[in-house]
């Protein structure tokens, strides 16, 4: 049996679904897993990739919940599903984990201030140049 490109779109909006919840755990956990490290004297805490792509990260959700605008994320998942809401078991579950009936201004504060507390730990607790020997 196989299915066709209108039977496979639940799909890839559960798949889309799955990587938002990648998305906000990496933006959720960072920062308190940097505080923790910090504390604890964790060489990865100061790797510079990691720390820029996670202020990267919510500065982008901030500037979009600022701007008014949906997640490209949510809009993609949302254009694959259609009108009905066809998630999967699974799916219900992860969207349980990322989407919330709140009013849009709690969001952008809560992004806002985030993105805030990112910047200060980035000032206390900078991340390192890489190593190079021959410098």
């Amino acid at each position: 049996m196989r299915l066709g490109a209108g039977e496979m779109a639940p799909l890839f909006a559960d798949l889309i679904l799955f990587v938002h919840v990648l998305l906000v755990a990496f933006i959720v956990f960072c920062l308190p897993l940097v505080w923790l490290g910090a504390a604890r004297g964790w060489n990865w805490i100061r790797n510079r990739t990691l720390r820029y792509a996670h202020l990267g990260a919510i500065l982008a959700v901030a500037a979009q919940a600022l701007g008014g605008s949906v997640c490209p994320l949510t809009r993609w998942e949302d254009a694959l599903r259609g009108v009905a809401d066809d998630r999967s078991l699974v799916g219900r579950w992860l969207a349980r984990l990322v989407y919330y009936d709140l009013p849009e201004w709690a969001f952008a504060s809560a992004y806002v201030l985030y993105a805030v507390a990112t910047v200060a730990t980035l000032r206390r607790h900078p991340p390192r140049r890489p190593f190079h020997p021959d410098q």
